[in-house]
C-alpha cells in the first residue's frame, strides 16, 4: 500500500453485528499452560482471538482472507527470522 492509499475496512458493515458470544472456539493447542490462538466460524466469517485473553479483541477474516492467511502460514511467511 502506498503512502497515499488508505486501508479500506471491508468488514466495517458487519464487524459490530457479528456475535461470537456463543461461538465454538477451536484452539490451536491442547496444552492448557500455553493456550495459543483460537478460531471460530460465525455467519460466514472467521474470528481469531488470543486463547490467553478470551475476552480480548477478535480479528475477523473473510473466507478469502482466511485462506490467504493459512497459505501464508504454511509457506512460512510469519516465521521469525
Amino acid at each position: 500500500m502506498s503512502e497515499n492509499e488508505e486501508a479500506i475496512d471491508d468488514k466495517a458493515h458487519i464487524r459490530d453485528k457479528l456475535d461470537f458470544t456463543n461461538a465454538e472456539w477451536i484452539t490451536s493447542t491442547e496444552d492448557e499452560d500455553e493456550p495459543g490462538v483460537e478460531i471460530a466460524f460465525v455467519d460466514g466469517y472467521i474470528g481469531m482471538r488470543n486463547g490467553a485473553d478470551p475476552d480480548g479483541p477478535v480479528l475477523v477474516f473473510t473466507p478469502e482472507e482466511w485462506d490467504a492467511f493459512v497459505e501464508g502460514a504454511k509457506d512460512g511467511e510469519f516465521d521469525e527470522p
